[in-house]
């Protein structure tokens, strides 16, 4: 079992998540059950899935959970766009967003490279 708070990676979707959270609260209302919830359950996806992946006994399980987790920012990736599209966020908080985005599914690349094959780290 690990500690998901000494992964670099959690940290870094935290943090995300946590600007994700400031950003959707000036959507619009009428999006409280539609496009801020998807984007907010999208990004804290991330993280807890990296935490419940901690959590589990083996490697095998531990990748699983980074890959739902991979699966998550795809999904963030989009709604994101569509936010900005919508006028929902402009161009620089979506560059941001999205830039903090493609490093962590980088590091998530990284995390699941290793956990499948423990020996070449």
């Amino acid at each position: 079992m690990r500690n998901y708070k000494d992964l670099r990676v959690w940290d870094e979707a935290h943090r995300l998540t946590l600007s994700v959270y400031r950003v959707t609260q000036a959507f619009p209302k009428e999006e409280r059950f539609g496009l801020t919830s998807q984007i907010r359950r999208a990004s804290a996806s991330i993280p807890a899935n990296l935490a419940e992946g901690c959590g589990r006994r083996s490697d095998g399980e531990m990748g699983r959970f980074v890959q739902i987790a991979m699966g998550s920012g795809a999904e963030l990736s989009y709604h994101l766009l569509l936010a900005r599209d919508l006028g929902f966020v402009n161009n620089e908080e979506h560059s941001e967003l999205n830039a903090n985005l493609e490093r962590i599914m980088r590091m998530l690349s990284a995390l699941s490279s290793k956990v499948r094959n423990p020996s070449a780290a």
